[in-house]
């Protein structure tokens, strides 16, 4: 895994690092954004459980709608969001089912990825961060996400990435590290959820 000089900058000025993976480039960080790479606004959705369950259109949040969490775990966005396909800057784009699956191959399959992109000890993740060496650079920052009922607490320990994919009308494909897993999970997900987004260089 080779650190790339390459670094992006989405249309709200945020900073983002990037790595290459097999043949791969990735983002390092965790997508932050609060408009479409057009500048068109994403709406901000600081509302009930039920709105955000209900919501059959883009909306993004904090975590525990809290903005204090931008820097260390980015935003959560619903799959509509990512739909729109003008979520990720100009040039990059949020990754296919296969793409994460590529990605969990190169790092010597699902059982064993996740602990290759996981921060290593346990500031960012609850202990034992099982496996976590972080070989690959990908430096996953543990955050929760948002759900039917609301915010997840922290103390569950899954980080869940969304996929482009959807696995049909009401789910789609998405990826999560654990705290206490070194593998890569994969599972599918109600449109509805306020996960976390990194970006794809296109190629």
């Amino acid at each position: 895994m080779d650190k790339n000089t390459e670094i992006i900058t989405d249309v709200d000025g945020n900073v983002y690092h990037t790595i290459s993976i097999g043949t791969q480039v990735w983002m390092v960080e965790n997508l932050k954004t609060t408009k479409y790479n057009d500048g068109t606004e994403i709406p901000f959705i600081f509302d009930t459980a039920e709105a955000w369950y209900e919501l059959n259109s883009p909306g993004y949040c904090w975590y525990d709608d809290n903005e204090n969490y931008m820097e260390t775990t980015g935003a959560l966005y619903n799959w509509h969001t990512l739909n729109t396909g003008k979520l990720c800057p100009k040039g990059w784009h949020i990754p296919t089912d296969k793409e994460w699956s590529i990605l969990a191959e190169f790092l010597g399959g699902e059982i064993v990825a996740g602990g290759k992109m996981k921060a290593i000890g346990t500031e960012f993740w609850s202990s034992p961060n099982a496996g976590a060496t972080n070989l690959s650079g990908f430096t996953a920052l543990y955050g929760s996400f948002r759900g039917k009922s609301g915010f997840i607490p922290l103390s569950n320990g899954t980080l869940l990435f969304w996929s482009g994919t959807a696995y049909d009308d009401v789910d789609a494909w998405a990826w999560y590290l654990r705290f206490d897993s070194e593998a890569l999970g994969r599972n599918h997900g109600g449109k509805y959820h306020g996960f976390s987004v990194r970006c794809l260089k296109d190629g």
